[in-house]
């Protein structure tokens, strides 16, 4: 697992599986994201070298987003592969969670609208879903 900043925005790369016996170092991330705020600007969770997911990497990237969306910030996730994006679509989380077809997509969101990189309501549908 790879993290990077990118202007406003922290970029963590996925790699292999996420599943229950991988999904505490996308925790761990996820922690040090939220408490030191190094960006202050959304998270863009880089999926294109993701193999396998299954509903306990589901739950914590959906954990994630509630704890994004607590501090008024935004998870994005980029690059998802074909068997995972069919999960997010039969679970409905690809109406709650926003989906970008690659990283540069997800990070000129906030450079398209500066104001996008902080969301203020999770509980509003995801308007920005790409296919």
């Amino acid at each position: 697992m790879g993290v990077r900043q990118d202007g406003q925005s922290m970029v963590l790369a996925l790699r292999g599986e996420l599943d229950y016996d991988s999904l505490e170092q996308l925790q761990e991330a996820g922690e040090r994201e939220l408490v030191t705020g190094r960006a202050g600007g959304p998270l863009v969770i880089d999926c294109a070298e993701l193999a396998f997911c299954d509903s306990s990497g589901i739950g914590a990237l959906l954990g994630l987003h509630q704890q994004m969306s607590a501090q008024s910030r935004a998870l994005r996730l980029a690059s998802v592969p074909a068997s995972v994006a069919r999960l997010l679509e039969l679970t409905g989380l690809d109406q709650v969670l926003s989906v970008h077809p690659d990283v540069a997509d997800a990070l000129a969101r906030d450079r398209q609208h500066p104001d996008a990189a902080r969301t203020s309501d999770p509980a509003q549908p995801n308007q920005e879903r790409r296919a």
